[in-house]
């Protein structure tokens, strides 16, 4: 990284995201002032609102990001499961993203979960960018239940259901240190085919399962 004073706007505003993310996880959002903020960066206040004009559109900037790069990574990975229709490919990988996530970023759940106590109104800002992922999921769900692979179920409230498991499991490793979210009394792709397994085999047609040949699975 080039010193400060030759960054490009692109790079300060990278480099001010990254400070904002860090802080805003350790201190919270009301802790966190924007003097600070211009500290961990190297630069001054008035630098800073010139990137951005209040630290609640730094804040949304940092979800927009975030949500905007787990959106493409997760649509480009599951596209050939669901081309294939490979149930358990999909569900399964799926899983392990969030996972992954939460494992990889502990520092993003806990900006989350600061937002939410501190100001419940930059918290829904979250739920609001995820809305295009949990209509993807529930699409998909939908398709298959149209085809008969799936008994006929809410897809919205079965693909909330099938978050909402990963989303605890991630969540209590962050909070909690929980040693079965985090890996180290089972192997978490165990873990993960096991949870995918109870969701499946509460959603799949069992008659439509037995008049089908077995076949290849695309996550196998």
């Amino acid at each position: 990284m080039p010193s400060n004073s030759r960054l490009t706007a692109e790079e300060r505003r990278a480099a001010i995201l990254e400070a904002a993310l860090r802080l805003f996880s350790e201190r919270g959002y009301r802790g966190t002032t924007t003097r600070a903020l211009a500290d961990a960066v190297g630069v001054t206040e008035p630098v800073l609102y010139e990137h951005f004009r209040s630290k609640r559109e730094l804040y949304a900037a940092i979800v927009q990001a975030k949500c905007r790069e787990g959106f493409q990574q997760g649509v480009s990975m599951l596209e050939p499961y669901a081309r294939a229709r490979d149930d358990w490919g999909l569900f399964t990988r799926l899983g392990e993203f969030i996972l992954e996530l939460y494992r990889n970023d502990p520092a993003y759940t806990r900006l989350l979960l600061f937002a939410v106590l501190e100001e419940p109104e930059l918290g829904v800002l979250f739920f609001e960018h995820q809305h295009e992922g949990r209509q993807l999921l529930a699409g998909y769900i939908r398709r298959r239940i149209e085809e008969g692979a799936f008994r006929p179920v809410d897809p919205e409230l079965a693909a909330r259901a099938f978050l909402g498991m990963f989303f605890h499991l991630g969540q209590v490793g962050v909070l909690y240190d929980d040693p079965l979210a985090q890996g180290r009394t089972r192997p978490l792709r165990e873990i993960v085919e096991a949870m995918v397994r109870i969701f499946l085999e509460g959603m799949r047609n069992q008659e439509a399962d037995a008049a089908k040949p077995p076949h290849e699975e695309v996550g196998k």
